[in-house]
């Protein structure tokens, strides 16, 4: 990371906790619902399948960057699927960039041709090993290693949603994520049950167990992108939701935090590591502020 770009999120974590202003820093822009898979974990794919047009998606980059967003998000959906008026994705990357973010990730499902080095972040979902990745998301645990192998930059985060179906498989994507190149990191989240997937939910005591699992990967230097001090706030989901420097923007809609604040009920059950480290860190919480100083800093 940059010095001028540590410098002014210093100052914005500063300020917000000192004054408890709610501006958002973090912005997330939706591309399309459309995807070529149907994970049975996921809720939100093909509502629509309507790719945004290219005209929109840079009018919310301006909005978004006019509210004071400087960690740009792209996602789907399938972000490598958007395409409009002669542009790409990478394209978007780039101009965001132009624009003047700091810090422009982009998440995908890793079935396409990873070529995007322009990226700081590509956050690629891998959810467990062969068997438990492909019992989720279908016959692809190969063709994004194969992507994975042949990425153009080592940029790449693998991204993890942990469930009834992969909670035993957390060590194999830790070590995928410490053996590859091209892996930067790896990032986790527990599974945020939308009212029809709520049967791969866990329980307290499963997301503890998990816990454990990620903080031995942690002692064995496994590269995993997250704060160990939020995992007590995570197992008991008592972390202050929703997140008001994060924003979702979808088709025009502006979201707080996510969009999942519209489904009654289920902010409580909040599975986003980033959600619990991002509340935690601006409320002062000084163990969140230390360790994400030295996390951010090694993988961005």
């Amino acid at each position: 990371m940059k010095l001028s770009a540590f410098a002014q999120f210093a100052g914005f974590g500063i300020r917000t906790i000192l004054f408890r202003k709610k501006d958002p820093i973090l912005g997330t822009i939706i591309l399309t619902d459309r995807c070529n898979l149907q994970c049975k974990h996921c809720s939100v794919n093909n509502i629509t399948a309507v790719i945004y047009p290219y005209r929109q998606i840079k009018e919310e980059m301006q909005q978004l960057y006019g509210m004071g967003v400087r960690i740009l998000f792209f996602c789907g959906g399938e972000t490598f699927l958007w395409r409009d008026s002669g542009k790409c994705l990478r394209d978007l990357v780039l101009e965001a960039r132009q624009m003047g973010y700091l810090i422009v990730n982009v998440v995908t499902n890793g079935t396409f041709p990873i070529n995007l080095p322009e990226a700081d972040l590509i956050l690629l979902s891998l959810d467990g090993d062969r068997t438990r990745h492909n019992q989720i998301r279908g016959d692809t645990y190969d063709s994004i290693m194969e992507n994975i192998n042949n990425a153009s930059a080592g940029n790449i985060c693998l991204y993890m949603a942990v469930n009834q179906l992969n909670k035993d498989a957390i060590r194999d994507v830790c070590m995928t994520a410490k053996h590859t190149p091209n892996v930067r990191a790896v990032s986790f989240n527990f599974h945020t049950p939308y009212p029809d997937t709520q049967t791969l939910a866990l329980s307290r005591e499963e997301k503890a167990k998990c816990c454990d699992v990620i903080a031995q990967m942690m002692q064995e230097q496994v590269p995993v992108f997250n704060l160990r001090s939020a995992f007590p706030y995570l197992i008991d989901n008592r972390f202050p939701t929703p997140c008001h420097q994060c924003v979702v923007m979808e088709n025009g809609k502006l979201s707080t935090c996510g969009r999942c604040i519209d489904v009654p009920g289920l902010c409580e059950k909040c599975g986003y590591f980033f959600v619990a480290e991002y509340t935690l860190l601006f409320q002062g919480n000084l163990k969140i502020i230390a360790e994400m100083l030295r996390t951010y800093l090694k993988f961005i």
